[in-house]
């Protein structure tokens, strides 16, 4: 494995030699930001590595530093709660390809100049590699356990996977082995939007002042409706009218869905790079745990001595509890100890970031066996 240093001061790992892809090239350079949180005890065993969703980040605790809002999960991570700080040495990585200091299309390849449509496609394994990487640096043999939801599960189950001997257990949240049609179907809108925006100019936009925005916003506004569900949606919006007793019989954002969903587009071009998100939905699009081992899912747990925990919920839509059997099955299948748990919360796809107190239970239930 790779050689690295860690700049502590801007929590920043810098491999000294290049990140091998499955696509066959070497990623030269790389850099990896992450966080942790808590102390890592002398026997160095009781680590806990939390992976990020699609335009997820690693500041899982800190607040974010483009918008100024909490991390993305500290309702679940901190003193006493259920990933407890007091008790295990949290770490979160920036996942390779995006933006948030790890590197990406955004970054500066070696001639100086951005990567763009230069940076090499890359896999959720490929993202896995860099956490590896991160662990080696901190000289963390194995993980007390590897947590993730949606993205941060095929992370997970990648990790689980690939590197078996690498972490005791595994939490896979809202999540699956493989993207189906749909998925790929839903994320190909998003890219092709991207890339019809005049400004995106073949990804070769950073010396231009702004990027595709608009193609962006119009990605992000597709993803967000899977991310909720019908009851949600309902419930939040209905047919309701935005600040106006009736329809104005144009285009302007009659209907309160309609001001929500422009909101979260426009909001969403100010913190993540455009290019990023096309490299990170290819990588979600390719991922097939079982697939990479063979055809058959319970091979890929074959080399594991872990324990896992799925959990799923019954209004998501996007990763459907169906999805979380399958992995179940196989991890059965291999003969690993697994529990499984579809919770009732009404949010879709994006509970596992909101408040059900439920998750919370199980979670710290996981961790604390």
């Amino acid at each position: 494995m790779a050689t690295a240093s860690i700049l502590d001061e801007s929590k920043v790992l810098e491999l000294a030699d290049p990140l091998p892809l499955d696509g066959g090239q070497l990623l030269p350079c790389a850099r990896i930001a992450y966080e942790a949180h808590g102390t890592l005890n002398a026997a160095k065993d009781n680590a806990i590595f939390i992976c990020h969703a699609l335009t997820g980040d690693h500041h899982v605790v800190s607040n974010h530093p483009k918008t100024g809002k909490p991390g993305w999960w500290v309702r679940m991570v901190g003193p006493g709660k259920p990933i407890d700080t007091d008790r295990f040495y949290v770490i979160c990585a920036n996942v390779i390809g995006s933006c948030m200091g790890s590197t990406g299309p955004a970054s500066l390849a070696i001639d100086g100049l951005p990567w763009g449509m230069r940076f090499p496609v890359i896999t959720i394994r490929d993202m896995v590699r860099g956490h590896v990487a991160l662990l080696d640096a901190l000289g963390i043999d194995q993980l007390h356990a590897i947590v993730g939801g949606s993205m941060g599960g095929m992370q997970a189950l990648s990790l689980a996977a690939n590197f078996p001997e690498r972490t005791r257990a595994a939490l896979v949240i809202a999540s699956t082995a493989r993207h189906s049609a749909q998925n790929i179907a839903f994320h190909e809108v998003g890219r092709q939007a991207i890339m019809a925006d005049p400004a995106w100019r073949e990804g070769d936009y950073y010396a231009h002042g702004k990027g595709p925005e608009k193609g962006l916003s119009v990605a992000r506004m597709a993803a967000h409706i899977t991310y909720l569900s019908e009851e949600g949606l309902t419930a939040k919006f209905g047919r309701r009218l935005q600040n106006r007793e009736q329809k104005t019989f144009g285009f302007d954002a009659d209907f309160q869905i309609e001001s929500y969903l422009r909101y979260q587009g426009l909001s969403f071009t100010d913190r993540f790079d455009a290019n990023s998100y096309l490299y990170i939905t290819r990588a979600m699009d390719y991922f097939d745990l079982a697939e990479e081992h063979g055809g058959l899912l319970a091979n890929a747990f074959a080399g594991s001595k872990a324990r896992f925990c799925l959990v799923s919920f019954d209004t998501d839509w996007l990763y459907p509890t169906a999805e979380s059997r399958n992995v179940v099955h196989a991890l059965n299948a291999a003969g690993l100890p697994v529990s499984f748990v579809e919770l009732s919360a009404p949010f879709g796809h994006d509970s596992f970031l909101l408040d059900v107190p439920a998750l919370d239970r199980v979670v710290e239930g996981f961790l604390n066996q």
